[in-house]
This record gives C-alpha cells, sequence and structure tokens, in this order.
C-alpha cells in the first residue's frame, strides 16, 4: 500500500472517491480534519488514531497535518493503451501530451504532473528505465494530479515519438541551444512537449525523434530553470496558444 499525507491529498481522494483503505489520524485532529474523517469512514476506511511522532515517523518529517491516508498503488497505463487513446481521439480537443526523458528527482516528477493538470495536459508519457518512480512522494507533491493526469510508461521513449508522429502528432522537444523559443512553435494542434533531465537534457535518441527544438529566451544570467519550472512555462504557453485558436476565454 502507498501511503499519502496531508488534508489536499486526502482531499482528492475522496473526491475522486477513491476512498483510502485505512486512515492514520493524530490524536485530537481539528474539526477540519475530523469531517473528513466522517466522509472516509462513510466510504469504508478504518480509521486509527495515533501520536503525532507515530504520524511524524512514517512520513519521516513530513507536512502530514495530522493525516495519512494508505490506499492502492498507483500503476501506469501502457503504450498500447495510449496508442488505443489517440485512435479515438476526440476531435474537438487536439492532445497535449508531457513526455519526460530521464527525469529522475521524485520532486521534479510530482510539481511536473501537477503543471500537466494545471495545463489541461492530457497525459504524461515516461520511460521505464532512468525515470523517477510513480510512488507516495510524487503522490504528495502533484496534490492530486497523479491521480487525475495518466502516466503511460513505455520501454522504448524515441520508438514512442515516432509512433506519436506516426499518429499525427507534432513533436517539440526542449534545448537550450534552439533557435526558436517556445513563444514562435505552434503549440495550438496535437502536440507533445518533451522535457529532458536537468543538466544532461535530452538524449540522443530522443532530440533526434523531434519535429522541434524549442528554448525558453533567458533574460538573466541564469543559463536554465529547474525541469519543472520549465515544464510549468512551456505548458502555459500551449495552454495560452490552444485557448485563442478555439476562441475560448482565459480562466
Amino acid at each position: 500500500m502507498d501511503h499519502v499525507f496531508g488534508v489536499h491529498a486526502l482531499e482528492s481522494l475522496l473526491e475522486r472517491g477513491e476512498a483510502p483503505r485505512e486512515l492514520w489520524v493524530q490524536q485530537g485532529a481539528s474539526k477540519r480534519l475530523q469531517a473528513m474523517i466522517r466522509r472516509a469512514k462513510d466510504a469504508g476506511a478504518t480509521v486509527k488514531e495515533h501520536p503525532r511522532e507515530a504520524l511524524d515517523q512514517l512520513t519521516r518529517g513530513g507536512t502530514h497535518q495530522g493525516v495519512v491516508a494508505f490506499c492502492p498503488p498507483l500503476v501506469a497505463e501502457s503504450e498500447a493503451s495510449l496508442m488505443l487513446k489517440l485512435k479515438a481521439w476526440p476531435a474537438a480537443e487536439p492532445p497535449l501530451l508531457l513526455v519526460l526523458d530521464g527525469v529522475t528527482d521524485v520532486h521534479n516528477f510530482g510539481a511536473c504532473l501537477r503543471s500537466a493538470d494545471a495545463a489541461g495536459a492530457h497525459g504524461v508519457i515516461v520511460a521505464k528505465d532512468k525515470a523517477a518512480p510513480l510512488n507516495a512522494t510524487v503522490r504528495k507533491v502533484a496534490c492530486g494530479a497523479a491521480e487525475s493526469v495518466p502516466v503511460y510508461q513505455v520501454t522504448n521513449l524515441a520508438r514512442t515519438l515516432g509512433a506519436l508522429r506516426d499518429a499525427g502528432v507534432w513533436i517539440t522537444g526542449t534545448a537550450g541551444e534552439a533557435r526558436e523559443s517556445v513563444y514562435e512553435i505552434d503549440f495550438s494542434g496535437p502536440v507533445a512537449l518533451v522535457m529532458g533531465a536537468e543538466g544532461k537534457g535530452m538524449r540522443r535518441l530522443t532530440r533526434e525523434a523531434c519535429d522541434y527544438l524549442a528554448k525558453l529566451p533567458m533574460a538573466g544570467q541564469v543559463e536554465s530553470l529547474n525541469v519543472s519550472v520549465a515544464t510549468g512555462i512551456c505548458l502555459f504557453e500551449a495552454l495560452r496558444q490552444r485557448r485563442l485558436a478555439s476562441q475560448a476565454p482565459l480562466p
């Protein structure tokens, strides 16, 4: 069982109708927690009270806010599932996919998932090797996005990008040496945005599978941004363009 902790994580589970199997609650829980505890009980969760020290030890000092939920581990979907969804994709809204190449830090992975959810991405693609696991820490950092955004785990990332291109998806990779900025790339159609690992960037075969390369213009002294920050900027540029293309107002 995975354990996720914090009020927001528990609220996200309950709102999706995914009750935890078991709930550890700090003794003397607040009124806000009491209401959530009742919801969890009604949904079938077993609730146990523990001293704060036990929750601190379980979460290794994480900000648990007095609650830890035990739930089944998340399971990534397969490349076959992704391709089946693309074949049946509705014409009203073109797919927007995020591809993470070599992002191994769980905090960055969770933050990328959170940005993907916020920007309306339809899925996140990762490789089976050299990639952060879809674990409890990722779920905590993602604040519910790990459950709402499909994660597709593939064996060969470059081959998957080729299959996406054959399915009509344009592949845009991010690289500091690119000539065009992300603001010059058309994200309004079917797009897969590829983000490389910090420092190393995209792997060679991944880069070669891209249709376009783009960069973030850097106006200051720093040469690059954290991958999760860069991901958020690029995805929201895609959201801006797609809203303009559909004439839908920004929220």
